[in-house]
């Protein structure tokens, strides 16, 4: 029950967003990822379906040589949006991240 309360209020607080009512800060942010093992490529994309509408663009690139994948990927979303992304994905195993934040902010 709690799943589904939280899930109805960040769709009402998203819809609120969109129709002008709530001003709410963004930022572009950077995400740089390193894939140093397949196992968690599923984990990895879920997460990133979760914020795809914060997403502007994702770059993969296969490292073949060192047998890593490095993926940016490119937002703009409020800080703690960013945040907690950066969080979840710096929990998964055999992943390494780095976020890198603009100074231009905007409202949405």
């Amino acid at each position: 029950m709690f799943a589904t309360t939280k899930t109805k209020f960040k769709i009402f607080i998203l819809q609120k967003i969109r129709k002008g009512i709530c001003d709410m800060e963004t930022r572009i942010a950077l995400i740089g990822i390193i894939v140093e093992s397949k196992e968690s490529i599923e984990k990895l994309n879920n997460i990133l379906s979760e914020y795809s509408q914060y997403i502007i663009g994702r770059m993969g690139l296969p490292y073949q040589k060192k047998s890593v994948s490095i993926i940016s990927i490119v937002l703009d979303a409020p800080n703690d949006t960013i945040s907690a992304l950066s969080g979840k994905l710096g929990m998964l195993p055999h992943i390494t991240t780095k976020t890198i934040y603009s100074k231009i902010s905007s409202d949405i």
